[in-house]
């Protein structure tokens, strides 16, 4: 059968593949905890989720001097490697992901994770392999700069028109947009739905298993 819609499949990670949204929320409080500053509520750390790690901070804990952002960063490290290896990906990833990628699928990984933190997630849950490509938040510019998608195409020889970007913030599908992507929601991750839904993603899913069953009948 033609394939109907895509060649290349990207993915961000938290929130969308691993079940981290709770965590990073709950290490992000803990940081200003720490600090003795004005604790985010789950709402507005919950919101910074897929961006740079360091632009995250500064858009959870707006007007702080910009020498408190680095022990800020330092503090979210701490607490999240503390937590990490408990984190679990969501029902129905890892056989989605052999699936289409033994259907013949290009697929990559745009994260606002860095390097460091993007491999070793991938090993601890065995898909470095599973996919062609990865981009990081400190290799290229932060979501919703299209960057991330346009270096994962030319790297992988693939056409944006033909790309579609699957991820659970509206940093996603922006950027989805902004490089001429098509964008699917997860409505299981880190933004409400209502907010994904203004960005006109082709589909919104409700689950990794909805998603999977999604993707085989259309993409």
């Amino acid at each position: 059968m033609a394939r109907k819609n895509f060649d290349l499949i990207v993915f961000d990670w938290d929130g969308t593949l691993m079940d981290s949204t709770a965590i990073i929320v709950k290490c992000i409080q803990a940081a200003a905890k720490d600090l003795g500053l004005a604790i985010p509520d789950d709402k507005a750390a919950s919101h910074v989720i897929g961006l740079g790690l360091m632009e995250a901070m500064q858009t959870a804990l707006p007007g702080l001097d910009a020498g408190l952002y680095p022990r800020v960063v330092e503090r979210y490290r701490y607490h999240y490697l503390a937590q990490d290896q408990d984190l679990t990906l969501f029902e129905g990833v890892p056989e989605m992901l052999a699936d289409l990628s033994q259907q013949g699928y290009f697929l990559a990984v745009a994260t606002g994770k860095n390097r460091v933190g993007l491999n070793r997630a991938l090993h601890e849950t065995k898909l470095l392999s599973v996919f062609d490509a990865t981009r990081c938040a400190d290799e290229t510019f932060s979501k919703p700069h299209p960057a991330m998608l346009q270096e994962l195409t030319r790297e992988l020889g693939q056409d944006l028109k033909r790309t579609v970007m699957v991820g659970d913030t509206t940093h996603d599908l922006q950027m989805a947009i902004n490089a001429g992507a098509a964008g699917i929601a997860v409505q299981y991750g880190a933004h409400p739905a209502n907010e994904l839904e203004m960005l006109n993603p082709v589909f919104s899913a409700t689950s990794a298993l909805q998603l999977h069953a999604w993707l085989n009948d259309n993409a």
